[in-house]
């Protein structure tokens, strides 16, 4: 199950520097696998990125998860909140979580 957490359209000058002339809207997620918690070392929480983009008539969807992240949840919500503020695409979630697993450990 993944609940929502927030989401954030790109804006339009940063957009327009990348040469890009449509809107994208990035969405985070939270997700809780409940069904695997009870299984040894699997990780109850995880994150999904969903990235929108309006161009013409044509809406592009794409999207990126981690199923096993961490246990805690606390810790899910503020690296969901670090993605979101920093506009992390779909593409960047693996970098971006290896990054941030190397700087906790």
């Amino acid at each position: 199950m993944k609940t929502f957490f927030g989401e954030v359209f790109i804006n339009q000058d940063t957009l327009k520097k990348s040469g890009i002339n449509h809107p994208i809207k990035l969405e985070y997620y939270k997700r809780i696998n409940e069904e695997n918690f009870s299984e040894v070392n699997k990780a109850k929480y995880g994150i999904s990125i969903v990235k929108t983009e309006y161009k013409d008539e044509k809406t592009k969807v794409e999207e990126r998860s981690i199923k096993y992240l961490t246990n805690d949840e606390k810790r899910t919500d503020n690296l969901l909140q670090l993605l979101k503020e920093n506009l992390v695409t779909p593409i960047g979630l693996y970098d971006v979580i290896y990054d941030f697993s190397k700087q906790i450990l």
